[in-house]
């Protein structure tokens, strides 16, 4: 390694960052969460109501962090925000967040949501008893899980040869993935079925809970709860849990902001572009739902994959293997952007004194090696764990803190550096960025009256890193003497 290489080098251009927003954002969620929050809301208006708010949450970020990101064009992306609005605290915090489950932990539920679909075709990869390998403490070991950390660590021995492979990986797949979700729902759009998009919208605007009987024989009608007053809004919080998870990453592109060209003017219209372009195609692929599924076979249908049983009825049951290759090749164009980005918040932190000193080099190729292998690492014990899902589901609301934080970054450097040079100023200011943060904190609020079990440990989480800050602080300091 050689250590006294420490810059990254600027080479990817305005296409390229797009790419990485699009491809970071796009993994599987739209092709399972519309199951649960059909469930969780009961309509058709309702439904699409929770991606639209949640495509405006994001789009309204994107719009304010590109402020931010023409202001502090270099590797580290919120970090490196947190740490200039606040201190290096808050955006220890947020690092040690990111790097021990909300980077690490999606790169290993996205590399399972892999396998999963590989199982259609190597049947070895299903997670059941009869493919467990071995068992050590109490976890069992399966296939998949060891095809998930041989994918990881390809994609990062790839990353770790230079940034060309990850950029060339990330474009090919992102585009094949765009072009095949907009084909699927193009021909949705074209199998429309009159009859169901009637029913479906025939109460539109009626909130309520759907639960599946015991009974669940053909023709079954699944029981429908209506919900008044503050059960509404809970609802509409449980359910913009997977719209915000299957939305979420759109930022990996500022953490690799060293190695973007002109990066005060790519960063926020790549993040324009891709928010944009994702949150278009997942509300399209919502309305083609719609047009082809009853909302009982939306809210119930297999193991909540919506999208194969939307493509069992558009291409016959040649339809279950054709969703199959699209949402291989959505995972893995998408864990690639994870990977790629992830390494860059690490170094930047080591450089900080707040991480392992070498995160803080570069290899020879000029990219992260060590920090992207120490995310390998953590990344693929995740993986054997088998607790990855529920350390998502955790810290859902934590991100969505550490993102109002971020936006509220914009006004107080509004204030404390008011003749800094700003190349973008956030879209809206200050009405929009104030709006997102009333409604993040809102979504934070609910959540913790609603979903108790995965808030407040995704806090304590987090919290944890206020020990191993001063640790790490006090370590800086001796080593610095």
């Amino acid at each position: 390694m050689d250590q006294a290489n420490t810059q990254f080098k600027p080479t990817l251009g305005l296409m390229d960052a797009t790419m990485i927003v699009a491809g970071s954002m796009i993994g599987s969620g739209i092709f399972i969460v519309s199951a649960d929050i059909t469930r969780n809301v009961g309509s058709a208006g309702w439904l699409i109501a929770v991606w639209l708010i949640t495509g405006f949450m994001t789009l309204t970020a994107a719009l304010s962090y590109g402020e931010l990101s023409a202001m502090f064009p270099k590797a580290g992306g919120q970090y490196v925000y947190l740490k200039e609005s606040y201190n290096p605290l808050v955006g220890f915090l947020y690092g040690w967040s990111f790097f021990a489950v909300i980077q690490t932990g999606t790169i290993a539920a996205v590399g399972v949501a892999f396998c999963k679909f590989a199982a259609y075709f190597f049947p070895i990869l299903e997670l059941a008893p009869e493919n467990v390998l071995v068992t050590l403490a109490g976890i069992k070991i399966h296939v998949a899980q060891l095809v998930t950390i041989v994918m990881i660590v390809l994609l990062t021995y790839i990353n770790s040869r230079g940034i060309r492979g990850g950029k060339l990986i990330q474009t090919t797949f992102t585009v094949t993935k765009l072009l095949s979700l907009f084909g699927l729902i193009v021909v949705g759009f074209f199998m429309l079925k009159p009859e169901v998009w009637q029913a479906n919208w025939q109460h539109a605007w009626e909130m309520k809970s759907l639960t599946a009987p015991a009974d669940t024989n053909p023709g079954w009608q699944a029981i429908m709860i209506p919900l008044l007053g503050a059960a509404t809004v809970g609802a509409i919080a449980s359910s913009m849990v997977g719209s915000i998870f299957s939305s979420d990453a759109w930022n990996n592109v500022t953490f690799i902001a060293g190695e973007i060209k002109n990066p005060q003017r790519n960063i926020g219209l790549s993040l324009f572009l891709g928010t944009s372009i994702v949150t278009l195609i997942y509300v399209s692929a919502n309305f083609m739902y719609l047009g082809v599924l009853p909302l009982q076979d939306i809210a119930f249908a297999k193991a909540d994959r919506v999208a194969v049983t939307a493509a069992n009825v558009i291409f016959g049951q040649a339809g279950t293997y054709v969703i199959a290759i699209m949402i291989m090749i959505s995972t893995f164009g998408c864990n690639n952007g994870l990977i790629l980005a992830g390494a860059r918040v690490y170094h930047t932190m080591a450089g900080d004194g707040l991480f392992f000193k070498k995160a803080g080099t570069l290899n020879k190729n000029q990219v992260p090696g060590w920090a992207l292998w120490a995310q390998c690492v953590v990344a693929s014990l995740l993986c054997l764990s088998g607790r990855y899902g529920d350390l998502l589901d955790m810290v859902s609301f934590v991100v969505v803190i550490f993102y109002v934080l971020t936006i509220i970054g914009i006004f107080i450097l509004r204030k404390q550096r008011p003749d800094a040079e700003r190349p973008y100023r956030a879209v809206g200011y200050p009405f929009l960025p104030a709006l997102y943060i009333c409604m993040g904190i809102g979504f934070c609020i609910l959540l913790l009256i609603y979903k108790r079990d995965y808030t407040w440990p995704g806090l304590l989480i987090t919290l944890l890193g206020v020990p191993l800050y001063y640790m790490a602080v006090r370590q800086f300091k001796k080593n610095d003497t």
